[in-house]
């Protein structure tokens, strides 16, 4: 703050607005209240994103709980009451649960899940939530041989998706043939979604959406 005031009086416009800035974050901390609950222009938030703020930082609570403490389960109310409070996610698990389900062969995962009233196991949740929480996403390749997955940030063109794969694949793109996830699985894959009318050619523009199956031209 000392040296920003010293700014300040210098006729340094950049900063007053943040001397500005730290001033509603000083008393937002004294109220011991995290700094995520700021409401900031987007260049105030560049220049609390260049400091490094601890509670600036999103945040994801884990409560682990019983295998019956998903519902009617006070301790968990409470903790999702706090992370709304502070804009936090929070992700219940059971880590009993989660221990079953690794040990278990794949052909028996869903019957136990379905025994437990439960869709999917909840490090599926967690990885989800997380990714949300640090807006990315992932596309996926799929050769005859492999399939893998990429992460990008929301919001990536399909240059950048291509560029994370390889920077010759950013220099040279040319097009991306395109899969949606959802027509990928309901027509059972790339040859189907393509006999569907589902396949497609996208451009440099194209904005990557989480689960898309692609193949990048390029050139180089």
């Amino acid at each position: 703050m000392f040296r920003i005031q010293k700014a300040v009086k210098s006729g340094d416009k950049q900063a007053v607005i943040e001397k500005e800035l730290l001033s509603k974050a000083r008393a937002l901390l004294n109220e011991n209240k995290p700094l995520r609950l700021l409401s900031l222009k987007d260049e105030e938030r560049k220049i609390l994103n260049s400091l490094n703020l601890l509670t600036h930082k999103p945040t994801l609570y884990i409560a682990n709980i019983t295998e019956d403490g998903f519902e009617n389960n006070p301790y968990l109310e409470q903790v999702k009451q706090l992370a709304k409070d502070e804009m936090a996610e929070i992700v219940p698990i059971c880590a009993a649960i989660e221990a079953e389900i690794s040990e278990l062969p794949d052909e028996d995962k869903k019957e136990f899940l379905d025994s437990l009233n439960l869709k999917e196991p909840g490090l599926n949740r967690l990885i989800r939530a997380g990714y949300h929480l640090l807006n990315l996403q992932t596309y996926f390749t799929a050769g005859e041989k492999e399939v893998r997955a990429w992460t990008v940030l929301i919001g990536a063109t399909a240059p950048q998706a291509a560029g994370v794969i390889h920077t010759d694949f950013e220099k040279g793109f040319i097009r991306a043939e395109v899969i949606g996830f959802e027509d990928f699985m309901r027509y059972q894959g790339e040859q189907g979604a393509k006999e569907a009318g589902k396949w497609r050619l996208e451009g440099k523009e194209y904005l990557v959406q989480d689960g898309d199956i692609m193949h990048f031209r390029f050139n180089v």
